[in-house]
């Protein structure tokens, strides 16, 4: 038995990682589940480390494991990149497109968009994972991220995608009830709708007004009985009347044109949270991700304050 890791084990610990278990894993890969326990155990053999932490219940990777799946996946995309670089998919998107996005704007905006870039792609196989904070900008385990707000880290790529506003907004029916604040400290005084999300500070809402020399920058510290980790549960609560909210435009737009809520403190800006679609240096020739961002920033011209971020 030849020693160490052998090129196919790639492929298979990336599946069987990524299914969460033996018999997932078994089923995607058309075999066994005695297969792919054996598979596994020749494989922890030649290397010499326990790759998976196995119960009757759940799996888990060891340390060894984790590392081993994140060199395989840097291999894998590298290989699909080259094959790209060569030709053999310049004309035809192939290959598995992992994305990642925010909960709210993903389900509402992306995942349709995906619907879209199947149909006119079908060589592309896409994995779309939500979640409510972004994962590491150098982690393999995506091929694009849109995210809101410009990155900082200059081993990837931020492709700009469209405006993002922030705005303050309430019911018309909680404004009659406890009145419109007029200046960023009256928010004090009011109940403030919560999300927990990303890295910001959580209840510190930052509020510029004046222009130029003359801008002030206020950090409102803001209270309220409800907080959610939900864009969409946090509007919801907004349209009941349960107190004032800052959100994205996109996600409350036709509420503010309807009425049914109401843009608290116009004259104040908010922090941009422009849209980008994120992605690693060594990926911005693969034709599958070329084509899905091309798509993205096609989906969101014109402006986003004219048709629809989290």
């Amino acid at each position: 038995m030849s020693e160490g890791i052998q090129a196919a084990d790639l492929g298979f610990f990336s599946v069987l990682a990524s299914a969460g278990s033996l018999s997932a894993a078994a089923r995607e890969l058309g075999i066994t589940t005695p297969a792919v326990s054996r598979r596994l155990a020749q494989m922890e053999a030649r290397l010499g480390v326990g790759l998976v932490n196995r119960t009757t219940r759940r799996m888990g990777l060891t340390p060894e494991g984790e590392l081993t799946l994140e060199h395989a996946r840097r291999i894998l995309g590298e290989i699909q990149d080259l094959g790209e670089l060569l030709g053999a998919s310049k004309s035809s998107p192939q290959g598995l497109l992992r994305i990642n996005a925010t909960l709210g704007f993903g389900r509402t905006h992306i995942a349709p968009l995906i619907s879209r870039f199947v149909r006119q792609h079908p060589g592309v196989d896409v994995q779309l994972q939500l979640s409510v904070n972004p994962p590491p900008l150098t982690d393999d385990a995506f091929d694009v991220c849109i995210r809101f707000g410009a990155p900082p880290d200059a081993r990837v790529i931020a492709r700009y995608i469209a405006p993002n506003r922030r705005l303050l907004c309430a019911s018309p029916a909680y404004l009659k009830k406890h009145g419109t604040p007029r200046t960023p400290h009256e928010l004090t005084r009011h109940n403030c709708i919560g999300i927990r999300q990303g890295e910001e500070a959580y209840g510190t809402w930052r509020l510029t007004h004046g222009r130029g020399k003359q801008a002030i920058t206020e950090a409102v510290k803001t209270r309220g009985s409800l907080t959610t980790n939900d864009g969409e549960i946090a509007v919801n609560w907004a349209l009941d009347g349960h107190g004032i909210l800052m959100r994205a435009e996109w996600d409350i737009e036709r509420y503010l044109k309807s009425g049914r809520l109401v843009q608290v403190l116009p004259q104040c800006f908010t922090p941009d949270a422009d849209i980008y679609a994120v992605y690693p240096q060594r990926h911005q020739m693969a034709a599958r991700v070329r084509a899905f961002v091309d798509s993205v920033a096609l989906a969101f011209s014109p402006p986003i304050g004219q048709g629809t971020a989290d």
